[in-house]
Order: C-alpha cells, then sequence, then structure tokens
C-alpha cells in the first residue's frame, strides 16, 4: 500500500519536521504501507483563508498526480481540510482529510471535545469544521497556542528542554478546555501531534489527547483496505459526484499555466 502524504509546510524551511512526520508515518505504518511525504511552496505562511485556498489548489493538482502515479491513498495531511471535498470528487482513490477524520475519532472517545489550535486565527475554521462534519454541538471550545510551524523546529531536532516546554505550553492551554467541559482534547494540527506523539497516554486531567497523525494515516489504511475488500467508494450522489475527465483536465491546465 502506498499512500500520499499532503504536508502544508515548506520541504526546506522545515526539512527536520518533514523527515521526523516521515520516520514517524512509516514507523508506525502497517506492514507493507509506505507514505510518501509532500510539502508546499510556498507553504502556508500568512495564516488566513486566502492562504488556504492558494495550497489547497496545489494539494488538489498533486492528489491527481499522485493517483495517476498509482498511490492507494491521498492525505490532506493539515488539520483544516480545504480542498477536502473537491479532492475527493476527482479521485477513485480514497482521500482522508486528517481533520475530519479526527473529529470522528474523537467523537468515540468522548462526548465534549476541545480543540488546541495552532494560531488564533483558525478557531473559528475549526468550528465551521465541526459543523460541516456535523459535530458542531460536541465542540465546547476552540482555543490557540500562538505559535508558527518554525517555533517546534528545535524539539524536533532533538532539543529535548524545547520539547518539554513545548508540551508544557500545550497543556496548559488545554487545561481551561478540560476545566469548561471537554473530555477529549485535540491538538488541531499535525505539527502538535507529532510533538504530542512523542508522551505516550498523554492527558489533561481526565482526558486524552489524540494524535491526528495516527488517526489520519490509520484511517487511510482503513479506507484501502475496505475499498479493497467490498468496493467501498464515497457517494457518487450531489455530496461527491465524480468530476469529469474534463473537470480535472481544465483543473491541471490553470495549474500548468500559472507554474510557467
Amino acid at each position: 500500500m502506498r499512500i500520499f502524504w499532503q504536508s502544508f509546510v515548506d520541504a526546506s524551511v522545515n526539512a527536520p519536521y518533514l523527515a521526523l512526520l516521515s520516520e514517524y508515518l512509516n514507523n508506525i505504518a502497517a506492514p507493507g504501507t509506505t507514505v510518501h511525504v509532500e510539502g508546499i511552496s510556498p507553504p502556508d505562511r500568512e495564516f488566513g483563508r486566502l492562504a488556504e485556498l492558494r495550497c489547497a489548489v496545489q494539494a488538489i493538482d498533486n492528489g491527481i498526480a499522485a493517483e495517476e502515479a498509482g498511490f492507494d491513498a491521498f492525505v490532506m495531511g493539515h488539520f483544516q481540510d480545504p480542498g477536502l471535498y473537491e479532492l475527493r470528487s476527482a479521485l477513485d482513490i480514497p482521500v482522508i482529510g486528517t481533520g475530519e477524520a479526527t473529529l470522528l475519532a474523537a467523537s468515540q472517545l468522548g462526548r465534549r471535545l476541545g480543540l488546541v489550535t495552532l494560531d488564533p486565527v483558525f478557531e473559528v475554521w475549526h468550528y465551521e469544521q465541526a459543523e460541516r462534519y456535523g459535530l458542531g454541538d460536541r465542540v465546547v471550545h476552540v482555543t490557540g497556542l500562538g505559535c508558527r510551524p518554525e517555533d517546534f523546529a528545535s524539539a524536533f531536532a532533538g532539543d529535548q528542554a524545547a520539547q518539554t516546554r513545548m508540551i508544557s505550553d500545550f497543556v496548559a492551554c488545554a487545561l481551561p478546555l478540560v476545566e469548561r467541559g471537554a473530555d477529549v482534547v485535540i491538538p488541531a494540527g499535525v505539527l502538535p501531534s507529532l510533538l504530542i506523539g512523542r508522551e505516550h497516554g498523554l492527558k489533561v486531567g481526565h482526558a486524552p489527547v489524540v494524535n491526528c497523525a495516527a488517526v489520519a494515516l490509520k484511517s487511510a489504511e482503513m479506507w484501502v483496505q475496505l475499498r479493497r475488500l467490498n468496493g467501498t467508494e464515497p457517494s457518487r450522489g450531489p455530496s461527491f459526484k465524480r468530476a469529469s475527465a474534463l473537470a480535472r483536465s481544465d483543473f491541471r491546465a490553470l495549474l500548468a499555466r500559472n507554474s510557467r
């Protein structure tokens, strides 16, 4: 099984993180599964809707290319899931949204969910996500760490003091969510999830902390297996009507013109 993982960080600027992410995903993958991690340049560096849209367009183009290259699944490795539904309509292989998969999985661990996101700008986005996935009434609160991808560089490079400090900051940020009623904590981003993934059985009070990187990968493996076993695919009715060959061709031609 070959899985394409789309990150929204730059491969050169955040090389230690992408190397660590690739190593982690391939280490936890099932036997026979390989994970290819791809970055985006320029990355998602100006947090906001326009940057999310630009990266989503690049990710969709990469997804179409990944299917043509023989990958068995595509993971939108960015918690906000921009372009998820559009890409799902364009591909036959399973398309997994990290945010979607994690919110649905977390809802099986507790009734009330609290999200810790990278930056406060994403708070409204996550509320919208929860509503889109039918979980709007399950999210008690979303709070932002107020940090950027490069802030994780030292911890990912092996600085234990930086690792300890960032875990402490995360727990301090999540604790008010638990006090307000959350019984599951979700790091709403692969960056913080990779960080907390080193802390086995991490909890904030009574609330388990869900590792979205692991959830997204295991969801991808599951849907590839179910597709092989039962032929299960997304509904091709109104929700994810299959994009025509012409629609995909027009989309890729637009990207090709811009790249020139």
